[in-house]
């Protein structure tokens, strides 16, 4: 079946199984290897995606359930050379990136979050990722980094 979507900004179209793993599509069939499996059944969060600019997990998605949405994936978070999101500096500037492999999901996770609501508190960052494990840390720079995004943000907002 030939899927057509806007990726990162790009249209763009496959030829695949319809019923295919949106994360195999990413990974095998367009390269795009930013987005993980980790646990393949929706638990872990590594291959979030945003979808219509809202986090989903691609693991549990279907290639033809991305049929004409707009897909974002951690490699096009920013575009037009524009740099890095401000969420993505924020985990780099306060050490929340450990071994690296939920960072893209969590990272596009915490995007949504913050679209959503600019100004959350501790408890709310800590709900908003609760769907996004990560093996190697105690979650506090993580949470450290999505505030100081939030931070970033309303500043850039506010210019």
């Amino acid at each position: 079946m030939k899927i057509s979507f806007t990726l990162n900004g790009k249209q763009t179209g496959v030829d695949v199984s319809a019923d295919r793993k949106v994360v195999e599509v990413l990974r095998e069939e367009l390269m795009l290897t930013g987005t993980k499996e980790g646990c393949g059944a929706g638990e872990c969060g590594a291959c979030t995606i945003l979808v219509d600019g809202r986090a989903r997990l691609s693991c549990l998605m279907t290639a033809a359930q991305i049929e004409g949405r707009s897909i974002t994936t951690i490699e096009g978070l920013s575009q037009n050379g524009g740099g890095m999101h401000p969420v993505q500096e924020a985990f780099i500037e306060n050490g929340a990136v450990q071994c690296g492999f939920c960072t893209p999901g969590m990272v596009l996770s915490a995007v949504d979050l913050l679209d959503k609501n600019s100004d959350p508190t501790r408890e709310q960052i800590r709900e908003g990722l609760s769907g996004n494990l990560c093996r190697c840390s105690g979650y506090v720079k993580i949470v450290d980094a999505v505030e100081a995004a939030a931070l970033q943000i309303r500043r850039e907002k506010a210019r």
